[in-house]
């Protein structure tokens, strides 16, 4: 069997949040559909009805917890609890492949960490509505 083509690995990404790329922070960015399966099960051998819920989404990001200018610490601190804040997220920056752009509800990143570690932020943000994919524009 052939390998499979347009596999690659997750690098020169694109992570803009509220209209300033925060790429160079971030080591997990990806949307997360949440799709529940309702499963009806009768009395007969071959008796299963299912059905598929409407997807419910969530952006997942962890990165550095950058409290200086510049930072998406900041960044987000700085917004208001529950703001609504446009990301565009892109495994890959090539002309072509697809781009996601979608709203977020605002939340507060951690502050502080763990004595000789990285200072990290785990963070996992409502979705309004679904994303729209996109081919990268030249």
């Amino acid at each position: 069997m052939a390998a499979p083509a347009n596999a690659y690995i997750l690098k020169d990404s694109i992570v803009t949040v509220d209209s300033v790329e925060y790429a160079n922070q971030v080591r997990v960015a990806r949307l997360v559909p949440d799709q529940p399966i309702q499963t009806y099960r009768t009395l007969v051998p071959d008796g299963v009805v299912q059905d598929v819920d409407s997807a419910v989404w969530t952006f997942e990001l962890t990165g550095l917890q950058i409290n200086a200018t510049g930072g998406l610490a900041k960044a987000l601190r700085a917004l208001e609890v529950g703001e609504q804040v446009t990301v565009i997220l892109a495994p890959r920056d090539k002309v072509g492949d697809d781009q996601a752009t979608f709203t977020i509800v605002a939340m507060l990143p951690p502050f502080g960490g763990e004595q000789g570690a990285w200072s990290e932020m785990e963070m996992v943000f409502p979705v309004v509505g679904s994303p729209t994919f996109a081919p990268i524009a030249a």
